[in-house]
């Protein structure tokens, strides 16, 4: 029996997956070596309805430069709007690429740009008290 490697066998492809939240909306990325592609909910990016979410989504691919354009990611959302579920696509799309690359430069220069774009927003909407239609406004008030 010979100890050398068999050179038919594909070496293990690197598949990083992470999630990111905002509000409601929850995203989680898998991340692998491509060609550039970022398909949202199995629609192309290019071909995501909001214009506004989009350029949200694009910032840390900008940001990355050249490795953007290496990997394929695949990002599924659900939950919440259209505004936090682009908020939680980008979080999970930036730390996706963070972890793949584990550069400690893009790290800084993510934190550096927006801080969210690696640590999610913990604010949560207040809930309904009983007896009142509104969380807090129809009966706090601010003078005695």
């Amino acid at each position: 029996m010979s100890k050398e490697k068999s050179k038919d066998k594909p070496a293990k492809e690197r598949v990083v997956q992470t999630s990111g939240s905002r509000k409601r909306a929850v995203a989680r990325a898998t991340l692998k070596k491509g060609t550039g592609l970022v398909r949202i909910n199995n629609v192309p990016l290019e071909s995501y309805s909001h214009k506004y979410a989009q350029l949200k989504i694009r910032e840390p691919l900008v940001l990355a430069g050249d490795l953007s354009n290496t990997v394929d990611i695949r990002v599924d959302t659900f939950g919440g709007g259209v505004s936090g579920q682009a908020e939680a696509v980008r979080l999970a799309i930036a730390s996706a690429l963070v972890e793949y690359s584990k550069d400690k430069k893009l790290k800084e220069l993510y934190l550096s740009y927006d801080r969210h774009l690696l640590v999610a927003d913990t604010r949560r909407a207040e809930s309904s008290k009983p007896n009142n239609s509104k969380p807090r406004h129809a009966r706090q008030t601010s003078y005695r």
